[in-house]
Parts: structure tokens; C-alpha cells; sequence
């Protein structure tokens, strides 16, 4: 098996990590299996944290939502359900940004959601 030599493979893959760690504390910066540690977690932290964003403005959207409907008087369950029967394809993005920018276009979306809710009863 012949030998293998690992030069500018070795010290191009410490340079990327010690890149990447630049800015953390003490050794974590300077050394090259403390930044690797830290590098791996800070990326499982970054993979992590993109997910938990998407929830937590999934959320916040469905909170403003369900604000603007309480103060129209119908709940944010029977809302939702008003609009997929009225066949309005919206996601919760949207409509938080409606139900904040322009209360009158929110309105009319409330009144086809409940005309649907209506349609359905009878």
C-alpha cells in the first residue's frame, strides 16, 4: 500500500475550520481539535435554529391571525375552516400581513369565511 502524504489536504482543512471558528473564545479560535468541536456544534445549533425559526414565525403568524379574528368575533379554527370551504388558498404569511396592513381587506375575508361556514350549516 503506498504512503500517503497529507500536506496541503491536512493544513487546507485545518485553515477551514480555524476559519470558521474565528471569533471564539480562547482556544476554541486557536486550536484545531477545540474549533473543530466547536465548529461541529455550532453548525448542529445553525441547522437546529433555521427549523425552530420557521416554527416560531408559523406561530406568531397564527397569534396575529387569530387576534385580528376575535376582534370580528369568530375563532381562528372556524376561520381557517370558512376559508378552505370558500375555496381562498392564503397561507398564514399572508394573511397575518392582511389581517395587520389592511383591516378592511380582512374584513371581507372574515364575512366570505363566514357565508361559507353558513352554506355549510344549511
Amino acid at each position: 500500500m503506498p504512503r500517503v502524504k497529507r500536506g496541503t489536504h491536512r493544513r487546507d482543512y485545518r485553515h477551514k475550520t480555524l476559519r470558521r471558528a474565528k471569533g471564539f473564545f480562547l482556544t476554541k479560535s486557536k486550536l484545531n481539535r477545540a474549533a473543530q468541536e466547536a465548529v461541529e456544534k455550532a453548525l448542529r445549533y445553525g441547522y437546529v435554529g433555521r427549523r425552530l425559526k420557521k416554527r416560531n414565525f408559523r406561530s406568531l403568524w397564527i397569534v396575529r391571525i387569530n387576534a385580528a379574528c376575535r376582534g370580528a368575533d369568530i375563532s381562528y379554527s372556524k376561520f381557517m375552516s370558512g376559508l378552505k370551504r370558500a375555496g381562498v388558498d392564503l397561507n398564514r404569511k399572508v394573511l397575518a400581513d392582511i389581517a395587520v396592513n389592511d383591516s378592511a381587506g380582512f374584513l371581507a375575508l372574515i364575512e366570505r369565511a363566514k357565508a361559507a361556514l353558513q352554506a355549510q350549516v344549511q
